[in-house]
């Protein structure tokens, strides 16, 4: 007979053995009514007569897979986890934690304030608070160096970086590794733990090892490398605060948590996670999906090498198809290349890599060999006749119910799937580069695309390990669409008196990887020159256009690729390329711009609002389904800083009015580029938020 001590929680007896069962689902997360439910079950069996001792365990998938992050930002709500640890801990009993599947942040605070864990094979566990912009705020940082050190404590908690049973074993986070259902285990451990071949001891008591020279050398690193950052730094004071009395550790540790949920990076941080997670929420949702098993990859070239490889990695089977043996050779080697790279990070074994050349990669210049391909996905060059004759073939080629879809970057979609018999299996999967890597997909949905086809495209995302958001049809859809139009700004901002590397240092400072010259180098100039070239008959004559990045292109010069564009490429890195700097005074003296200067305030301010301001007229459009997925869009393919929650939660952090008040004094400048977006002006007219959008 059982006891719940609430909705998720219940404790039984078998035979002098307390078991207290946690079934909260999907993951157990430690919400109020979990937290109630464990400290009233802990109370309730250290009470009871019979009970010798207690064993902890999560039905399900997951012993407790962290904090409810919903709860997050609002006021707490007895008991805290702080609270319900001590009173696991305090214990007059035995309790032992059997830890299995995702075992995160509060969860992992909870088992290290039992007196003994055991993990399950399987297990995931770390402290991953810093992710979110928080640290271990129920313990992890006082009792974490109590049972491992302060280093390791420091590696796990101010990196968020997950590990496993063996490594938690060798640590000393655990105590024991044992195979069987939790709750089986539960029984036996507890019986151990009473027999004391399971040693139990209270953490807390436990001594902790001073090291000061480790605190003082973590801090100068993050300092170094994450200067910009609130929450690692704050992890540093958190665990120099171990070598205090327990109950002081606790209380610097818990003021410390309550310094981080304040500031803005932690709304941010959280933002960006809930925003991995609701772009999943589409109208197809309800549809079936295909089955995919095989696909077809057009084009060897670094796109579709990559998609191949992606999917590879997915267990798919690929063929992938060019123009001649040349070209397949050299996508063929790129994949090799790219699946050595995932063997040498430890993502896969050299064995299962060869299997996967072996078995599950065909080449063919033969188009004929699609016939019995699942899904194709065409990447070759962004070129609209080449793109319909290739979908005109596939059409004749492909069996009933294939989906066929293009990896176009700004093409439209409609116009591809017209060339075809059967527009509503036609579908965009917009891949980043390296599509093995880089985590977005733009699913584009055409006029006539099927809500099932909508649905595979979705699933085949997830087997990526993708995070898809669902794209409307227009020149870019979401990312490129807006890149094009603050991309705009960059070259303004260098015409009227910043170099290209002013600009990039700003940006970084923002907090990109990397500044918007950089990242066009990288990408290849010749990209962006093409796309100038085809709507250069629908460019306005009011428009300002600037023709530095043309004739750095005329010249041959694209970037890393040839060694040079913006900025020179060899020896010790990047140097900004003079040539490129002699354009631009020759533009500006063309033009007869008035130059002035830009305080990277001053540039920031104009990026961002540019960004902004497109990204409103694609939510508008209906392009974007919500706010939250252009911010997913930046923050998972355009390198957007995650702590600062992408440019949607951006621009509710600055306010629509200030957003308006900042066009309208730069439209002095140039009319034509700062507009107002009606939604915008709108919005800060009514006090409005994109957050209520969403």
């Amino acid at each position: 007979m059982s006891t719940q001590t609430s909705d998720t929680v219940s404790y039984s007896v078998e035979e002098g053995i307390g078991l207290i069962a946690l079934n909260h689902p999907p993951v157990n997360a430690a919400s109020q009514d979990l937290r109630v439910g464990l400290a009233a079950a802990v109370r309730g069996l250290e009470a009871e007569a019979g009970v010798a001792a207690i064993a902890i365990y999560g039905e399900g998938g997951a012993f407790i897979a962290g904090a409810d992050i919903r709860e997050f930002g609002k006021p707490v709500v007895a008991p805290t986890l702080p609270d319900v640890c001590l009173v696991i801990e305090g214990c007059c009993k035995p309790v032992v934690a059997v830890m299995h599947g995702p075992t995160l942040g509060g969860g992992l605070e909870v088992a290290i304030s039992a007196h003994a864990r055991v993990a399950l094979p399987g297990l995931q566990t770390g402290f991953p608070e810093v992710t979110l912009g928080v640290l271990p705020g129920a313990g992890g940082t006082q009792r974490g160096p109590r049972l491992i050190g302060i280093s390791a404590t420091l590696d796990l908690a101010t990196t968020g970086r997950r590990i496993g049973a063996e490594e938690a074993l060798a640590l000393g986070l655990v105590d024991r590794i044992a195979e069987g259902e939790p709750r089986q285990v539960a029984i036996t451990v507890a019986r151990e733990a009473l027999a004391g071949t399971l040693k139990t001891r209270a953490t807390g008591d436990l001594p902790v090892t001073p090291d000061q020279a480790v605190l003082d050398d973590m801090a100068a690193k993050l300092a170094r490398t994450q200067g910009h950052l609130f929450s690692p730094h704050k992890v540093v004071e958190a665990v120099a605060g171990s070598m205090l009395p327990l109950i002081g550790g606790l209380a610097q540790e818990r003021a410390l948590f309550a310094e981080c949920i304040e500031s803005p990076q932690r709304a941010g941080l959280i933002h960006a996670f809930f925003a991995e997670r609701a772009v999943l929420k589409i109208p197809e949702k309800g549809a079936t999906a295909r089955t995919v098993q095989a696909i077809g990859v057009i084009g060897g070239g670094t796109m579709g090498s990559g998609i191949a490889t992606a999917a590879l990695l997915a267990g798919l089977r690929v063929t992938m198809a060019e123009r001649d043996s040349d070209a397949l050779d050299r996508g063929r080697a790129t994949i090799e290349k790219n699946l050595e790279g995932a063997v040498k990070r430890g993502k896969l074994s050299a064995q299962k890599r060869d299997t996967m050349l072996a078995q599950a990669l065909v080449t063919t210049t033969d188009l004929g060999d699609f016939a019995q391909a699942d899904l194709v996905i065409e990447a070759v060059f962004e070129d609209m006749e080449v793109k319909r004759d290739i979908f005109r073939q596939l059409d004749g080629i492909c069996k009933p119910g294939a989906v066929l879809a293009t990896n176009t970057s700004y093409l439209d979609v409609n116009e591809i799937a017209a060339v075809t018999g059967r527009p509503g299996d036609v579908i965009g999967l917009h891949f980043f580069s390296p599509a093995h890597i880089m985590r977005l997909l733009e699913v584009v949905v055409a006029d006539a695309t099927a809500p099932e086809v909508v649905a595979t495209g979705f699933a085949l995302g997830k087997r990526l390990r993708k995070v898809c958001v669902r794209a409307g049809v227009c020149d870019g859809f979401i990312g490129n669409r807006v890149l094009s139009h603050y991309r705009k700004v960059t070259d303004y901002l260098v015409m009227d008196g910043c170099s290209p590397a002013q600009v990039d240092r700003a940006i970084k400072g923002f907090g990109f990887a990397m500044g918007p010259f950089s990242v066009l180098d990288l990408a290849g100039l010749d990209i962006g020159w093409v796309t100038r070239k085809r709507l250069a008959p629908t460019r306005s004559p009011d428009e300002r256009y600037v023709e530095v990045a043309d004739r750095i292109c005329e010249a041959g010069w694209f970037g890393r690729k040839t060694g040079r564009g913006y900025y020179l490429y060899g020896g010790d890195g990047p140097v900004e390329n003079p040539d490129v700097l002699a354009i631009i005074e020759e533009e500006r003296a063309k033009t007869g711009v008035e130059v002035r200067a830009f305080s990277d305030e001053d540039i920031v301010e104009r990026y961002m609002t540019a960004m902004v301001s497109e990204a409103v007229r694609v939510l508008a459009d209906g392009i974007a389904l919500r706010p939250i997925d252009i911010d997913a869009v930046f923050l998972f393919g355009y390198g957007f800083p995650r702590h600062r929650g992408g440019p949607m939660h951006y621009a509710d952090c600055v306010g629509a009015a200030a957003l308006v008040a900042r066009i309208e004094r730069y439209a002095g400048e140039d009319a034509f580029y700062w507009q107002v977006p009606p939604m915008l002006r709108q919005m800060a007219e009514t006090g409005g938020r994109f957050a209520d959008l969403n």
